[in-house]
C-alpha cells in the first residue's frame, strides 16, 4: 500500500472541504507542522510544508492514520450498537447545564476517584460565545464549563498534544461531536507507532449527538448580530431542537428556523450521516429524554462501568429508559438528507 502524508489529507479532505475541524491531525504530527490558524472561518488546518514524510522521507502517515474523513467507518445501524438506553440526570446543581448534567456527573465522579487525570472538552467564552479546546483535569472546573456548544469549529483533539505530551497523562476522558469521537477511536486502535501513545492515554470517549455545528463567525457574528441585532452576551444559552432557540439574558427565548441558518453549518458536517456517536463508550444528548434528563447510550464495558460507578457515588440519578424513536428520527433524518461534495471555497 502507497506511503500517504498530509499532502494526501491535503488533497482528499482540506481541499474540498471535508475537514471537520477535529484537530486529530494537530495532535499527532510530531513535527508540529499542522496548525489552526488566525482565519476567520477557515474550514481545515494550515501546514508549515516541513513534512517528515516528504521532506526526509521518514516514515509517518499518521494525520492520515486518524482522520475521520480520510478513513470514513459506517455501521449498520444508523444509531450503532448500544447495550442500553437510559435517561438520567445529575443530582447536584450545574448552573450551565443544557439538560440533566449527566455527562458531567459521569465525568465528575471519574476526576473525582481518579479514573481519570482529566477530560478533553470544547469550553465557551460566555461573552463572545467563541468556543475552544480545554484540557481540565479538576471537577470543579469541569462543572464551571458544563454546556453544550453549538457554534463550533475548536479543534477539540489538539488539545491531546499537551495532555500527552506535556503533561503525561494517561488517564484522559474525551467529550465531542461524532467526527472527534471518530478520530478518538482511530487512535485508540491504530498500531500506528507515533499514535499508539494517544490511543494509550484515552481511557473514556463521550460522544454528543450531533445534527449539524456551525461557523462561529457566519452564525453569531453575521446571522444574529448583524442580522438580526442580538448581541453575543444577550444570549444566555443556544439548543438544537428542530430549531434553534436562543434563550436570552432577560428569559426571553428567539426562535430561528433551521433553513434560515444552514448557509452557517461547517462544510465538513454536510457529509457526516453520524448522529450518536457510534464510535463513542457512551453517547448522550437531550432526544429521547423527558425535560430535565439526559438520554445515554451505553455502548460497552467501558461505559457501563463509568456510568455504574457515577451511579452508586449519587451523583447520577436514573429517570427510565430512553425514547429510542425520537433518537432513530432524527439519526435517520441525518443520515439520508441531501449531499454534496463538499464547497467551492472557504467561508
Amino acid at each position: 500500500m502507497a506511503r500517504k502524508s498530509y499532502l494526501d489529507l491535503k488533497k482528499e479532505v482540506w481541499e474540498v472541504n471535508l475537514c471537520t475541524g477535529c484537530g486529530a491531525c494537530v495532535a499527532v504530527c510530531p513535527a508540529d507542522s499542522i496548525y489552526f490558524g488566525d482565519k476567520e472561518g477557515s474550514t481545515h488546518p494550515c501546514h508549515n510544508e516541513y513534512c517528515k514524510e516528504e521532506s526526509d522521507h521518514v516514515l509517518c502517515g499518521a494525520c492520515v492514520e486518524v482522520c475521520p474523513r480520510a478513513n470514513i467507518s459506517l455501521h449498520g445501524d444508523p444509531l450503532g450498537t448500544y447495550r442500553s438506553a437510559i435517561q438520567a440526570r445529575a443530582t447536584f446543581d450545574i448552573p450551565a447545564s443544557q439538560s440533566g448534567g449527566a455527562v458531567t456527573a459521569i465525568l465528575k465522579n471519574a476526576l473525582d476517584k481518579g479514573l481519570l487525570d482529566a477530560v478533553i472538552m470544547v469550553t465557551e467564552d460566555p461573552w463572545t460565545h467563541r468556543t475552544s479546546s480545554a484540557l481540565l483535569a479538576s471537577a470543579e472546573e469541569l462543572v464551571r464549563h458544563a454546556g453544550s456548544r453549538y457554534s463550533l469549529g475548536s479543534p477539540l483533539l489538539a488539545a491531546l498534544k499537551e495532555a500527552v505530551i506535556t503533561h503525561k497523562y494517561s488517564r484522559l476522558g474525551v467529550v465531542g461531536l461524532p467526527c472527534a469521537v471518530q478520530a478518538a477511536r482511530r487512535m485508540k486502535v491504530s498500531r500506528h507507532p507515533l499514535v499508539k501513545p494517544f490511543g494509550n492515554a484515552i481511557r473514556l470517549i463521550i460522544g454528543l449527538f450531533c445534527t449539524e455545528s456551525f461557523d462561529y463567525r457566519c452564525l453569531v457574528q453575521e446571522k444574529l448580530t448583524g442580522e438580526l441585532g442580538i448581541a453575543s452576551w444577550e444570549i444566555r444559552r443556544f439548543e438544537v431542537k428542530g430549531q434553534l432557540d436562543l434563550t436570552l439574558m432577560d428569559g426571553t427565548v428567539k426562535s430561528i428556523p433551521l433553513s434560515e441558518i444552514e448557509g452557517c453549518v461547517r462544510p465538513g458536517c454536510i457529509q457526516c450521516i453520524d448522529f450518536a456517536a457510534a464510535d463513542a463508550d457512551i453517547s448522550a444528548g437531550s432526544s429521547g429524554a423527558k425535560k430535565g434528563y439526559t438520554t445515554l447510550l451505553i455502548s460497552n464495558e467501558i461505559g457501563e462501568g463509568f456510568y455504574r460507578s457515577a451511579l452508586l457515588s449519587g451523583l447520577l440519578e436514573e429517570g427510565g429508559e430512553a425514547e429510542m424513536a425520537a433518537v432513530k428520527r432524527l439519526a435517520e433524518r441525518k443520515e439520508t438528507r441531501p449531499r454534496k461534495r463538499g464547497r467551492d471555497s472557504d467561508r
